[in-house]
Parts: structure tokens; C-alpha cells; sequence
């Protein structure tokens, strides 16, 4: 078996096409070889009852005279029940292997007398002066010659069939597997950076094009994944790189201060500021990382949710940033009891960080309205809208990705929210679709921005893979 495996595909399957023809082909020959060696046995037996059937007919007919003497070359013996042989042409080895009764029936013999094969057929007769046996044989040598001659014509026949099947079997297979050595050799190019290309997709719409375009889709897959990390990578090291520069800055800066009590202190709240925005932005991209291989989270009431989101809402209110802007909400919840497949601290990390964007996007003195409802489905909707300048269309499709950021017009969201650094959007997304939801985001009809959570009920909200 060990054998068998370290064998190609090309080996097996022209190995096993061997084996099947042989099989076939040997039961053929058999049967073949089996019905030949019977009608042989049949046209000697024919020839030998055509010799006795004159003395059978003679013993029935004409009892009372002697049996006619056989002609030359006819080999007949008739035998009376005593065993005495009223005529006897039969050879002597022939006739020392024959029974020495009377069957009761016509019997039918092969025998080897010497080197020679003899078919012997016997008739029993009974007339008035007894029973009697006659018997007739022929000469089977022909027709055992011929059996021979088919026998070694079968023997040939199947090694040339076989030899047949294996160079067909090896061929064929030779021109299946082709596109697979294409595939093989393509991949080592890919894996080897010679080429950027697609494993190549046969002509015809079979089982290999199928695992080639499959491949395919699988390759592409790989080669975003690897973009999406290598510019998150990119991203994380620029974003972290200019608090750093600020923080070791703010650090000299306190170090030329000692003598400055004022002054020190100043330098070391912008420090702690700085390193504030530092361990935001590393928890968001735990968070975010931790979001790609969680399990869906246990399911949480409405009425959680909503506690949630009012405590979201006196953090915004009180958080520096905010200023004089205004944050009004509003809550319609029916069914308090419904239950959603989304964390009370992550739902509360949602609601931050879209209404630090609005604040953050807003006009002094000008308000946010965070709305909170339960739709005709009992989905829980929140949608948060702010009154600033909009976001330009050509951002919006890419809004929700890691470290995008829109260009001037959308002020910079205070810090310590994980939002500023491109993540807060791609942070909430996240959350929406592990429970099973979605995040979008739209200019509203006049001004602002109006971003939108939708979160199913947890009997309708889909597992992820």
C-alpha cells in the first residue's frame, strides 16, 4: 500500500485501468475458452451418435439378425448386458475405460486414451433378446487443437488489449493532468515572485477549471489580505509615529523646564495628553483585531442598550471637545425585552465614536441628534446626525476603512475616543457586522452627515463563517 501511494496519479490510474482490463478480459477469455470447449465436446458427440445410430437402429429393428460389421474408419462396439461384444471396432485403451454395464441412459464421454482424446457416446438398446450397449467414438483431437489455437489466441489478444489499455490509460491521463502541471508550474512561479499572474484556466468547463478558477479567487483573496495588512501595518506606524515624535518633543521640552515649576507641568499634561492618544489608538486596533476572530457575542436586551447609550451620551456632553454644541437624542423602543447580538460596552463604543464625529464635524454651537428605535421588524436602528459641512463624495465609499480619513472639512475628533486616526469608523463597522448587522454613513438632505447602525434581533441575526 505504502508502494501504491508513492505512485503518481499518471501510475495509478494506468495501473488500475490494468487491473480492471485484465479482469475483464481474463472472465472473457474464460467464458469464451468454455463455450468453445463445449460445442467442440457437442460437434464430436454429434458425429459420434451419427456413427451408432445405424446399429441402434439395426439392434431395434432387426433383432434377430447379426449386427452389419462397422465400415473402415468407423469406431463402434456393441455390448450385450453379459458384457460380450457382439461387434467391436473400438481401439483397445478406448475400450478398457468403458463401463462395463448397461447405463440407463445415453451417456456421453471425453476420454484420454494414450495420446489421444476420444469423445465416446453410449445408447442403451433393449430388444427381445436383451439389453445392449452401444458405442460409438470420434476422434477428438481437432476440435481440442482448435480450442488450443483459440486458447493461445485469447492469451494473445488480452496482453495486446492490455498493453492497449495501459498506453490508452497513460495517454489519457497524460492529457488530464496537463493543465495540472501548468497550475503546478505557474504556482512555483507565484510563490517564487516571478509572476503575478492567475493560475491558467483550461479551454474546457471541467473539475481542473473549476479548482483553477477556485484557486484563482483564492490567490486574489490572499493578495488583498495581504494589501489590506501591509497598508494597516503602513498606516499604524505613520499614525504612530507623529504622537511619538509629540510625546518625545513634549519630554525634552519638560527636561529644559526642571528649573520652571509652570512650565514643567505644562509639558508634562501635553505629554500625558500624548500618550493618552497613544493608548487609544492601540486599544482601537486591539479592539479591531480582537473583532476578526471573536465569536459572535452574547445577545443583549434593548433596555441595556439603551442605559448604554444614554451614559455614551452625559460622556459626550461632559467631554471637553463637545464646547457648546448641543446633543439632543431621542428613544423609541417598544419592545425593551428584544434582545441584539451586540455587547453593552460595545454598543457603547459605537455611540462614542459617531457622536465624537459629529461633535467633532459640527459648528460651534450647533447641535448633534442621536436617534435610537426599534423599526416595523424590531430591528434596532441608531442613527446619529450631525449639522457640519458634509464629507465629500469620493470618500464616502471608502469611510468605514482602516486608517481613511476625510480631507480638512471634517475637524479632528478629540482625542481619546480612538476616533482622529481613521479607526473609529472601521472600529464601529466591525462591531455592526459581528452582530450580525451593517454600518453606513450618507450626506444629509440639506447639511451634515448621518451615519446609521442597523442591528437585527439575535433569532434573525445571520452567524458569521
Amino acid at each position: 500500500m505504502n508502494v501504491f501511494r508513492r505512485l503518481s496519479i499518471r501510475a495509478r490510474i494506468t495501473l488500475g485501468s490494468l487491473v480492471v482490463g485484465a479482469v475483464v478480459l481474463c472472465g472473457v477469455a474464460v467464458v469464451l475458452h468454455v463455450q468453445i470447449e463445449r460445442a467442440s465436446l457437442a460437434s464430436d458427440a454429434s458425429l459420434a451418435s451419427g456413427d451408432a445410430a445405424p446399429f441402434v437402429s439395426d439392434l431395434l429393428h432387426n433383432p434377430d439378425e447379426p449386427p452389419d460389421r462397422p465400415a473402415e474408419g468407423v469406431l463402434v462396439g456393441i455390448r450385450s448386458a453379459s458384457g460380450r461384444w457382439v461387434v467391436d471396432s473400438l481401439p483397445a485403451d478406448v475400450r478398457s475405460v468403458l463401463p462395463t454395464d448397461v447405463p440407463e441412459g445415453g451417456v456421453t464421454l471425453r476420454t484420454e486414451a494414450g495420446h489421444r482424446v476420444m469423445t465416446v457416446v453410449g445408447t442403451p438398446v433393449v430388444n427381445d433378446d436383451g439389453a445392449f450397449v452401444v458405442w460409438a467414438a470420434h476422434d477428438g483431437r481437432a476440435g481440442e487443437e482448435t480450442v488450443a489455437r483459440v486458447d493461445r489466441s485469447l492469451a494473445v489478444g488480452t496482453v495486446l488489449a492490455l498493453l492497449a489499455f495501459g498506453a490508452a490509460a497513460w495517454l489519457l491521463s497524460t492529457l488530464a493532468l496537463r493543465p495540472v502541471g501548468r497550475m503546478r508550474r505557474t504556482a512555483e512561479d507565484l510563490s517564487a515572485g516571478r509572476t503575478s499572474g492567475h493560475l491558467p484556466v483550461g479551454t474546457s468547463d471541467d473539475e481542473l477549471a473549476a479548482l483553477a478558477r477556485t484557486l484563482n479567487a483564492f490567490i486574489d483573496r490572499q493578495r488583498e489580505n495581504a494589501e489590506r495588512e501591509r497598508r494597516m501595518v503602513s498606516d499604524a506606524s505613520h499614525e504612530l509615529r507623529t504622537p511619538l515624535a509629540a510625546l518625545t518633543a513634549r519630554l525634552e521640552l519638560a527636561h529644559r523646564s526642571a528649573g520652571d515649576a509652570d512650565a514643567l507641568a505644562r509639558e508634562l499634561q501635553a505629554a500625558e495628553d500624548d500618550a493618552a492618544r497613544l493608548v487609544a489608538l492601540a486599544n482601537t486596533m486591539l479592539e479591531l483585531s480582537r473583532l476578526d476572530e471573536a465569536e459572535p457575542a452574547p445577545p443583549t436586551a434593548a433596555a441595556d442598550l439603551v442605559t448604554e447609550l444614554m451614559g455614551s451620551i452625559d460622556r459626550a456632553r461632559a467631554a471637553h471637545g463637545a464646547g457648546d454644541r448641543d446633543i439632543d437624542f431621542s428613544v423609541a423602543v417598544d419592545a425593551p425585552d428584544e434582545r441584539y447580538g451586540v455587547e453593552p460596552a460595545a454598543f457603547a463604543r459605537v455611540v462614542d465614536n459617531l457622536v465624537a464625529n459629529a461633535v467633532a464635524a459640527g459648528d460651534a454651537r450647533g447641535v448633534v441628534r442621536v436617534q435610537l428605535e426599534q423599526d416595523a421588524t424590531r430591528r434596532l436602528v441608531l442613527r446619529v446626525v450631525d449639522d457640519g459641512h458634509g464629507i465629500p463624495e469620493g470618500f464616502l465609499p471608502k469611510a468605514f476603512e482602516r486608517f481613511a480619513r476625510a480631507d480638512s472639512s471634517r475637524r479632528t475628533a478629540p482625542s481619546g475616543n480612538g476616533t482622529g486616526s481613521g479607526l473609529g469608523l472601521a472600529l464601529v463597522r466591525g462591531i455592526a457586522e459581528r452582530a450580525g448587522g451593517t454600518a453606513s454613513l450618507r450626506n444629509g438632505e440639506e447639511r451634515g452627515a448621518v451615519a446609521t447602525v442597523v442591528l437585527p434581533r439575535t433569532d434573525a441575526a445571520p452567524r458569521r463563517a
